[in-house]
């Protein structure tokens, strides 16, 4: 063996956590549009690149315990799966951050940075095994969760649920390929790696029915409050107040209204070209004596997908009351795409306003 190799060696953990990071930082720069092709084939590499390195360890790692002797190789191979599911979690985390969800989201986020942090401190082939079988799952079901309404033109429970369907039979096909590999090691692990992935499989679906998880590839491109929306000759047009940089980071706006006049919220909505849905406006108060928000007006509209801007469309709500608001941006199973929260004040005089071309 080399010898810059083997003064490597005591480097292990720290070169899959800088392979993951670089993962991150590539894609980055490098994703587009969801349905991009270039993006398709990205994210596919990726998620093949995972199943092979995994794959190639375990084999070499069974061969050299019949042997008596220790995989060379291992770091090396570890850092590239690391390398390519860095690359898959990047993907998944710069879709997610273009939907304005992440108030939402927030709880799926923060796992995918807890498994980024435990895999430093999982080290033993065995674990790592189990580990990154589980993590392959993940993302192949995550994948899935999206490749399949693209698919399919349309995105709702179904898909959902065929997109499971999907992801455990090529799961399953998956182990078989393993087991050929190193029958003895796999084994050995089988019923641990098994009891994980269902883990894992519960859970996103847990995730999913309690609407926590991102409803990908749909993605908030904008939304507002305003006194008027209107459109004219295929642009969309406002007046609203102008608002402090801190509410495009999800801070409430302030918004003064005279009695008896409406609000409209505008949004758009991203969707990959050829998908067709629906998308409801919930326009929610925050009840204080019963300390919770409350739903006062659903305005359901259908979407089509392939405008790089999202699609757009808007809602008015009269009859409004001093006091908390938000409006929800949902897919008709409830799932949150975005969310804006403001606060209605009862104005005497015409609060100032500007004209808003919406993009």
């Amino acid at each position: 063996m080399p010898a810059w190799i083997t003064r490597l060696q005591p480097y292990e953990r720290h070169l899959s956590a800088l392979a993951m990071v670089g993962g991150f930082i590539f894609d980055n720069f490098a994703f587009g549009r969801l349905e991009h092709p270039a993006t398709q084939i990205a994210i596919a590499g990726y998620l093949l690149g995972a199943a092979l390195t995994i794959a190639i360890q375990h084999y070499f790692e069974a061969r050299a315990e019949r042997a008596g002797q220790a995989f060379r190789w291992r770091a090396y191979v570890s850092a590239a799966t690391q390398f390519a599911l860095g690359g898959l979690w990047s993907a998944f985390l710069i879709f997610y951050s273009r939907s304005a969800a992440i108030i939402v989201s927030w709880p799926f986020l923060i796992v995918l940075a807890s498994l980024l942090i435990a895999n430093e401190y999982l080290r033993e082939y065995h674990s790592r095994l189990v580990f990154t079988t589980t993590l392959f799952f993940i993302a192949l079901f995550t994948y899935m969760t999206f490749l399949v309404p693209i698919a399919a033109g349309t995105i709702n429970e179904k898909t959902y649920l065929l997109s499971g369907v999907i992801s455990i039979a090529v799961f399953v096909v998956y182990l078989l390929v393993l087991t050929v590999l190193g029958r003895k090691r796999m084994w050995n692990q089988f019923g641990r790696l098994v009891a994980s992935a269902g883990g894992a499989l519960l859970f996103l679906n847990v995730f999913y029915f309690l609407n926590l998880l991102p409803p990908i590839p749909l993605a908030l491109s904008d939304a507002g409050v305003y006194h008027r929306v209107w459109k004219t000759d295929g642009s969309y047009y406002a007046t609203g107040e102008q608002q402090p940089w801190r509410s495009r980071f999800g801070f409430p706006r302030l918004v003064h209204v005279e009695p008896g006049k409406p609000l409209y919220f505008f949004s758009a909505v991203y969707a990959p070209i050829a998908l067709k849905t629906r998308i409801v406006h919930d326009w929610q108060f925050f009840d204080s004596a019963q300390g919770r928000w409350v739903s006062k007006s659903k305005i359901a509209f259908p979407i089509r997908g392939g405008r790089d801007n999202g699609y757009r469309g808007y809602s008015m709500k009269a009859n409004l009351i001093p006091g908390e608001w938000r409006v929800d941006v949902d897919t008709v199973d409830g799932r949150v795409i975005g969310r804006i929260l403001f606060k209605v004040v009862f104005s005497a005089h015409p609060p100032d306003t500007r004209t808003f071309t919406l993009q």
